[in-house]
Parts: C-alpha cells; structure tokens; sequence
C-alpha cells in the first residue's frame, strides 16, 4: 500500500441552486483517521462523494498525491475502497462469486484468498446464496469487509454500522482495529461512537454550507 495525502482546495458542492458546502479546504494525511460529522442534511454523505471521486465537485478540487506527486484521476479509484448502506450489490451474485469478482478488480490484504475472506466475513453458511437473500445486516458486513479487506491506502465509510446488530457491530470493531493501522480512513457519521471510536481528527461539515466564495 501508498501512503497517500488528500488534499481539498476550496471545494463547493451545490444541487440545483443550493450549495450543500462551499470553499472547504483541508488536509488529509496518510494514515490518518478522519470523522465526517454534521447533522442531517450538513453534507456529509456529499464530501464523502466528492473525495472519493463518485461525485464532482461544482467548484474547487481534490488532490490525491503520493510523495508530493499528484495521482491521476482515472487511477484515484484503485487506491481507494467504499462501502454504505446505498451502495449497491449485484443481486444475482452468490457471496463467492461477489468476492471472486471484487478481487479482480482489487486484490484482498495479505493476499487472502476468497475462502478466507467468506470466513473473516463469518458467512460461511451463506457461501452459496444469492445477494437477493441476503438481509440488510449481511449485505452491511459484505459491503464492510470488501471495503476494509480491499488492498487499498484509503478506505471510506459512510455510517458503517447501519443495519449492524451488536455482533456485528463488535466484528466491525476488530476489523477496523486489526486492519487499517497505517491505512487512511474517513467515516461519515451521526455521532455514533461504534462507528467512529478510532478516529484522531474530527471535521465538522455543518461550518461550510452558509460559506461564500469570492467572485
């Protein structure tokens, strides 16, 4: 893995004529553990689009850099990995053939193989079963573990334990524990502690919605 910076230089998001933040500018050091937080509707969700690329920005920009030397866009997305709740699955998959085709695209750590990945997911019994009937929690703890098991320097998180019982939400835990020590992370969340415990540097959304840019 990269140690990877990311930089935010003047960022607006805007839908229709209301901007969601505007002139956003901050850091984002390799390795460190970044909470997203702001109420409802502060634009969270939005940063967390924009920064990893699915989103473009209406003003401003976002640098990923290794060493200094600034990545190009079209190769941002294979350091990085994503997982929340509206992110979608293929439903006709089965949970081996998710894996097989996630590890194409993106090699697992350690270079784990995909029985083990189905077994750090603790889905074993499910092995052979379609996404479709999977319930809300399973498809969290798949989207989690891709996203967490992925080879890749940045991982982003957006209320990554939505539909989690408590069980899971104590495997998210040790997963993010075991996992992401020198990896950046940033979550999106409501002020949940389980969700955010790691986290070393907190930046408010809510500050920049009201924010004018110079004309």
């Amino acid at each position: 893995m990269n140690s990877i910076n990311i930089s935010l230089t003047s960022v607006g998001k805007k839908f229709g004529s209301e901007w969601i933040f505007r002139k956003l500018d901050t850091e984002i050091n390799a390795g460190e553990k970044l909470l997203l937080s702001g109420g409802n509707g502060s634009g969270k969700s939005t940063l967390l689009q924009v920064i990893s690329g699915y989103v473009t920005p209406n003003e401003g920009s976002v640098t990923y850099s290794i060493e200094k030397n600034a990545i190009e866009a079209e190769k941002v997305n294979q350091h990085i990995s994503f997982a929340s709740p509206y992110l979608q699955l293929v439903e006709d998959f089965t949970l081996q053939e998710t894996i097989e085709h996630s590890s194409i695209f993106k090699p697992f750590i350690n270079k784990y193989s995909v029985q083990e990945i189905i077994d750090f997911l603790e889905l074993a019994h499910a092995q052979n079963k379609f996404i479709k009937q999977f319930s809300s929690g399973m498809k969290q703890r798949l989207k989690l573990g891709l996203a967490l098991l992925s080879d890749t320097s940045v991982v982003l998180l957006d209320e990554p334990v939505s539909n989690l019982d408590k069980v899971s939400i104590a495997w998210y835990k040790a997963l993010i524990t075991h996992h992401t020590l020198n990896r950046t992370v940033i979550v999106c969340s409501n002020n949940i502690e389980d969700e955010h415990f790691f986290c070393n540097r907190e930046l408010n959304v809510t500050g920049f919605k009201t924010r004018k840019a110079a004309l």
